[in-house]
This record gives C-alpha cells, sequence and structure tokens, in this order.
C-alpha cells in the first residue's frame, strides 16, 4: 500500500525472500516497482535455518526470474542473528549516497504524513537539496501556503528531534498544520522567498473499490461520520463521500484501494469505535463514454444509466493484470477459476524453478477488476489448497456488457441494493442474491415477492411466504381429555 512512498525517499531497497516459500506474485510486483525508480536491489534470503528452507530452489527462482547474480544474494536467519552483521555492512558498500547537494536551496519531497490530535499534521519529508531548520518559513508549491517549522527531526525509530535536516535525510518537521487535506502526498517545499521547480513526485493511491457504510441505528449516522473522519486522519488512501438511501438512511460511500483494505477499516470501525456499521456490497468504477464526446466515472450502481439510455454510447470497465504463482499440479484450475472469472490472454506461462518434485510456476492474465473484489481470493487459496499467491495492477479500461442490478422487495425497489452486473451472470448472480435475501429478511404476516431486474426484465424470482396461525396449537400438550378417558375406562 505504502510501498511507493517509501520508494520515493530512499536510493536502495531490501529484497527479503523466505527461503521456505519462494517468491511470491508479490515478490515479483515490488521489484519491478522499485527497478523503475532506479533504486539499488540487495536480495536476501531469510530463515535459512529452518529445516524446510531449500536455499538453492529459491536462488534458481531469483536467478530465473530477476536475473539476480547468485553471489550477491545473502543468507540470514533473523532468528539466530546469523548474517544479520553483513547485511549492515552491505548496505552501506552497495547503495549509493544521496545525489543532493547541502548549499544548493532548499526542495523536499513529501512522502507520507500522519495526524496527532495534540500537534496537528506531522509530515515526512526527504530533503533533496540545502537544509531545513526550526524556525524556517516553507511553502507548498501545491497548495501555496506558507508554515513555520515547530519541531523538526528524525525517525529514530521514534520522532527524534535534531534541529535540522540537511540534504539527502529523511525525518519529520511539524509546522502547526491542522488540517490533513492540505498535505498531498508527492508534494514538494521550499524555503519561503525562494522559490523552486516541483520535483518530479509520484502518482498517488487511487480507490479502486466503493461500498457504501450505513449504521444500524439511523440516530448513529452523526457518531458513525466522525469516527469515519479520524479515521481517515491516519489512513489517506481512503475517500468519503455523504450517501443516503431510501431503505438504510444516511451513509458514506467510502472508496478503498482493494477488499482487504475496505475489511481492515471496517475491523476498525467496530474495535477502535464500536460502530455498528452495514456494508453494501463492493463495486468498481466504470467509466461511461456519452455522445457529445464526454465522459464520466460510476463509482455508485444508483447512479449507473439505464438500459437504452440514448445518451450513452458505451461502458467500460476496469481490467487488471494478474500475477498468480503457484504449484505445477494445480495451474490446470487456476486457469479454470480465471477463465471462470472472464479471464484472457494468458500471455505469461512459465517455470520459476527446474525442481520436478515441487516446481512453481508463473501465470499472467488479464481480468476484469469487477471479478475480483468478491470471492476470488477465497476461491484462488481453495483451489490451490492455500499455496498459491496472487497480485494485480491496473491494465486500464475496455469495452463491456455490463448493466444495473436491481431488487425488488415487495414490488419496491431497494437503490442499496442495487449492483452492476456482466450480461453473462445475470441469472446466476439474480438467482443467488434472491436465496439469500430469502434467508435473511424476517417473514410477515403478507407473501414477500424478492424479484432481481435487469433491462426491464425479472431474471429472478423467490417468495417469502406469509406466516399463518396455527389454529391447531391449544389442541397438543397440555389437555386433560385423553388421560380422564382412559381414567373412566
Amino acid at each position: 500500500m505504502n510501498q511507493g512512498r517509501s520508494q520515493a525517499a530512499c536510493q536502495g531497497a531490501l529484497l527479503l525472500i523466505d527461503s521456505t516459500q519462494g517468491i511470491q506474485a508479490q515478490t515479483i510486483s515490488v521489484y519491478h516497482s522499485a527497478k523503475e525508480r532506479g533504486l539499488k536491489i540487495i536480495p536476501i534470503l531469510n530463515k535459512i535455518d529452518l529445516p524446510a528452507a531449500d536455499v538453492d530452489r529459491v536462488t534458481n527462482q531469483l536467478e530465473t526470474t530477476f536475473g539476480i547474480d547468485p553471489s550477491e544474494i545473502l543468507h540470514v536467519s533473523a532468528k539466530t542473528g546469523f548474517g544479520v552483521d553483513g547485511v549492515l555492512q552491505e548496505i552501506v558498500r552497495r547503495i549509493p549516497p544521496p545525489p543532493g547537494r547541502i548549499s544548493a536551496p532548499l526542495r523536499a519531497l513529501l512522502f507520507d504524513s500522519f495526524f496527532d490530535h495534540y500537534r496537528g499534521v506531522i509530515m515526512l519529508l526527504s530533503i533533496e537539496s540545502g537544509v531545513l531548520k526550526k524556525g524556517d518559513r516553507i511553502m507548498s508549491i501545491h497548495t501555496s501556503k506558507k508554515y513555520e517549522i515547530l519541531d523538526i527531526g528524525v525517525m529514530h525509530p521514534g520522532e527524534t528531534p535534531t534541529g535540522s535536516l540537511r540534504a539527502g535525510q529523511v525525518g519529520y518537521i511539524v509546522c502547526n498544520m491542522k488540517d490533513p487535506t492540505e498535505a498531498h502526498i508527492g508534494d514538494t517545499f521550499h524555503l519561503v522567498g525562494k522559490p523552486m521547480e516541483p520535483l518530479i513526485g509520484f502518482l498517488p493511491n487511487k480507490p479502486m473499490v466503493f461500498a457504501g457504510v450505513f449504521p444500524f441505528d439511523t440516530s448513529e449516522f452523526p457518531r458513525l461520520e466522525e469516527s469515519i473522519k479520524r479515521l481517515t486522519l491516519t489512513d489517506r488512501s481512503v475517500t468519503v463521500q455523504r450517501e443516503s438511501s431510501t431503505a438504510l438512511g444516511q451513509g458514506c460511500r467510502l472508496g478503498f484501494l482493494g477488499t482487504l483494505h475496505m475489511d481492515v477499516f471496517r475491523q476498525r470501525l467496530e474495535d477502535e469505535y464500536d460502530a455498528n456499521v452495514l456494508i453494501t456490497a463492493p463495486t468498481v468504477p466504470y467509466k461511461v463514454i456519452y455522445r457529445n464526446g464526454t465522459e464520466s466515472v460510476i463509482r455508485n450502481p444508483t447512479e449507473f444509466p439505464d438500459h437504452g439510455d440514448p445518451k450513452v454510447v458505451e461502458i467500460q470497465e476496469p481490467y487488471v493484470k494478474g500475477t498468480i504463482i503457484v504449484p505445477q499440479e494445480y495451474v490446470g484450475g487456476m486457469m479454470e477459476l480465471c477463465s471462470e472469472h472472464r479471464g484472457e490472454d494468458f500471455s505469461d506461462i512459465r517455470y520459476l524453478d527446474s525442481s520436478t518434485a515441487s516446481a512453481r510456476v508463473l501465470l499472467e492474465c488479464r481480468l476484469p477488476l469487477g471479478e475480483i473484489v468478491t470471492d476470488f481470493f477465497e476461491k484462488l487459496k481453495g483451489r490451490s489448497s492455500g499455496f498459491a499467491s496472487f497480485d494485480y495492477e491496473e491494465d486500464g479500461y475496455e469495452r463491456s456488457s455490463v448493466h444495473k442490478m436491481t431488487f425488488l422487495l415487495n414490488n419496491s425497489p431497494v437503490d442499496a441494493l442495487a449492483m452492476i452486473v456482466h450480461q453473462s451472470a445475470h441469472e446466476s448472480v439474480g438467482r443467488n442474491w434472491a436465496l439469500k435475501l430469502k434467508e435473511v429478511i424476517p417473514r410477515q404476516v403478507f407473501e414477500v415477492p424478492i424479484q432481481a431486474v435487469v433491462k426491464g426484465k425479472v431474471v429472478a424470482r423467490e417468495t417469502i411466504s406469509a406466516m399463518r396461525k396455527d389454529v391447531t396449537a391449544g389442541l397438543y400438550g397440555g389437555t386433560f381429555q385423553p388421560p380422564m378417558k382412559r381414567h373412566v375406562g
């Protein structure tokens, strides 16, 4: 989540590999991200003391996948401490010093920030050139706002005041910034009166999964909104927008980096703020292309255009390039799983090592993002007995036949249940959701039909039968007539 921020503030990176597990899908994405930034990478094999460690096999994987010279790989055991001193020496020897000059004017890159309830926003800066001291006045190129440095220091590992930061150093500053939205990740700061060109920053994290969050009790919305605001002070990657539902009342539409990010945020809401929340089905952003040449991004299914809208030319959905690493005996199941989720373009299938007993295979394919935000990861782990690893990156938008599915309860639409579904899955998705709703909605004294509607047609229906009065209940368990008759007889 924060690897791009960290890489922007350093000149090297440690590629730490578990010698019992080998290369994972996330390893590949992190490696290429560091390479693109020109960082010096030091490969390290950890846990070499364990009986299950296979150093030769993992070394062969690194050489085959990344072209790393085996002589450059360090072997360590964090548990016993073996080789740790050598890592520190190699960091000093291999990683080049920062290129900035102390005598040059100040330029500092903001790569992260967090909020303190007493001191306000604390920013983490990488000093690219010049010197920054306590009492200096700095200016943001992005917002043009000015601040005075009240405290400055390095993280060692906690906040350690130093009074100044020089070119090549990374540290924190406190400057009486009260609004976290003023701290734009990737912004450049310079001294007031000494303007400088902005540094080449990096693309901020873009939310790709959106969900509505509503309180169980509508009167709890102000408390829920305040809790969400406090959490976003320490997690700037979450976007927040107010939302109103006729069925659920007031709520917030939140944007997350992924489904795991969403689950962690929900858990923090419940654990830290004792919030009882209801989260709608996650959705992804869709692009709508209109006939007048404009386009818009739809993040809420209720805003999705109806079928046959004459103003709409086409609808595009986001795709990702997925990477799966799995033992060779599960490759067939992984390809079948991807095909079930509309996977295509299996561009790269290669072996990571030459071991015939437990060879691992790297599989790459394109998948619609909407197909992997629900239960894809659980199916992946289930079909691979937990051995598969999965990672993905954005791969643009593509035209798709997706439509809005709405649900009618007792012939009344419920906007909170609306979702975007591909044409190939209308009936299966509608049937599954109708069955789920039938299980969770309590019975009433009248019959309640549940209907899934797409393009004006009902594709699935379930009916919750009405409660009936049991007129024979008084004839059992307590009547005295049968014993009386037996006694008289």
